[in-house]
């Protein structure tokens, strides 16, 4: 690991920063009008940072274990997070298989292995793009879904929550692979 007084950046006139605010994909284009929408823009936002996190790593970093003796790796949180995207499908509709087996397994298994690091992405993009096609229709955020009534506004609350926790994580996790901390 690198020297952690001496910190990485990507970023010209910004060096606390991982990129420079005028190159971040997470700003949006324009206001954001409405709660959905707020909440959509801040998903993405979240989803932006996570791939950031990942960028540029290899199948070994990815799967590096930084914080013994936890079993969470960046890796791990891209398969973690494609698993939880079917889990909350499974509130309002019918229960899906979970990807990589039991309890912990999108951790236990995030192994060092360019074809596990492709899958993962693929898995979390995929099931992203079903959890926000499942959602779509729903447009009044108090509308209750499912068995358990849960409305539509705690689902994408939920979302927002679970990714900005993890992205607190991959920053810790990215910083140990090699130094460059978060923004």
């Amino acid at each position: 690991m690198s020297d952690p007084a001496r910190r990485w950046t990507q970023a010209t006139e910004y060096t606390d920063m991982w990129v420079d605010p005028a190159d971040d994909p997470r700003e949006s284009a324009g206001e954001v009008e409405g709660e959905l929408a707020t909440l959509q823009d801040y998903l993405q936002g979240y989803r932006l940072t996570l791939t950031m996190k990942c960028d540029g790593l290899d199948a070994e970093q990815l799967a590096r274990r930084s914080v013994p003796p936890s079993t969470m790796s960046l890796l791990g949180l891209l398969r973690h997070l494609a698993e939880v995207e079917r889990d909350w499908r499974g509130w309002f509709g019918p229960p899906e298989p979970r990807l990589y087996g039991e309890h912990d397994a999108d951790f236990d298994g995030a192994d060092a292995d360019p074809d596990l690091v492709a899958a993962a992405y693929a898995d979390l993009a995929r099931e992203q793009a079903a959890t926000d096609a499942a959602l779509a229709p729903y447009e009044d955020l108090g509308e209750r879904l499912g068995k358990d009534r849960i409305a539509v506004r705690e689902l994408w609350v939920h979302r927002v929550e679970e990714y900005a926790r993890h992205c607190g994580h991959a920053d810790l996790l990215r910083e140990c692979v090699d130094g460059r901390v978060g923004q």
